[in-house]
């Protein structure tokens, strides 16, 4: 992570203890934020394939979305940095519903993934997750969430 508030996002995620199972870091360039699931042997659902776990795949994609919204609201003044201490920080979005769409197997090798935001308001908010491996012209799982925003 490069940006300013890399230290705060890595603090915010801590508090997601399936992304430490996983692996799942952040990379930022900018106000954009890349998520990186790397590749392990216990990640695979199907041997014969061999093709990544779909409870994996959809984990992936469900945390991206939620980390996303805290980039989000971290990069349009949302949350204030300078207030926030490990005792005060902001309370994480909850997930309302995720649908994920399987476009081809996730091949063993390491995964990428980025969120878009559809809308983000006080209350609610919609966001679009796509994932690749080595080109990000050619996904292998797309999702749609809707969170509940929460204050605190």
């Amino acid at each position: 992570m490069t940006s300013e508030y890399a230290p705060l996002l890595e603090t915010i995620v801590a508090r997601i203890p399936y992304l430490g199972f996983l692996g799942i870091r952040f990379d930022t360039a900018g106000a954009e934020l890349t998520a990186v699931l790397p590749y392990r042997d216990d990640l695979i659902g199907n041997p014969l394939i061999p093709a990544l776990h779909g409870g994996v795949t959809a984990a992936f994609l469900e945390v991206t979305a939620i980390t996303g919204l805290v980039w989000n609201a971290l990069h349009q003044g949302r949350i204030q940095p300078a207030s926030l201490t490990a005792d005060t920080l902001p309370a994480l979005p909850k997930t309302i519903d995720i649908t994920v769409d399987y476009l081809r197997p996730g091949q063993p090798r390491d995964a990428f993934a980025r969120a878009r935001i559809n809308r983000s308001g006080r209350r609610y908010a919609s966001v679009h997750v796509e994932a690749w491996q080595e080109d990000a012209q050619r996904l292998f799982a797309q999702g749609t969430g809707h969170f509940l925003m929460r204050e605190g």
